[in-house]
């Protein structure tokens, strides 16, 4: 039996006070997976009083690159629901801005492609 102490994880905020007790994202808000997220506030200019988690997805997500639902749930190892649930709470505040997934015309262009492929060899 070992003398250390058990390290305890650090105290969350219930997912249901982050989202009003909200189980649906409201009609306007559609988020899947592969929507990109960028904040539209700095976390430094949010209000004082969002939750640690807010401050946290707002800080990751700063123009102008954004990212995707996805990615953002694995960082804050939140199911993706529970993250759904909690970006369309920021969205309806207005603290995000969410944008589409890319269509596949517009991932497919061979000469972006290949000008990607020629400058990731000279790294």
């Amino acid at each position: 039996m070992s003398d250390e102490p058990q390290r305890r994880s650090p105290r969350r905020t219930r997912l249901y006070a982050l989202t009003d007790g909200r189980t649906a994202a409201a009609a306007q808000t559609v988020l899947t997976m592969d929507t990109t997220i960028t904040a539209a506030v700095a976390a430094d200019d949010a209000h004082t009083g969002l939750a640690t988690e807010w401050r946290a997805v707002l800080a990751m997500c700063a123009p102008p690159g954004g990212m995707a639902v996805a990615e953002i749930a694995a960082r804050m190892h939140m199911r993706l629901t529970p993250m759904t649930l909690l970006l369309g709470e920021l969205a309806d505040r207005g603290l995000i801005h969410h944008r589409p997934p890319l269509d596949g015309a517009e991932t497919t262009n061979v000469h972006l492609l290949m000008k990607i492929r020629d400058n990731l060899a000279r790294i």
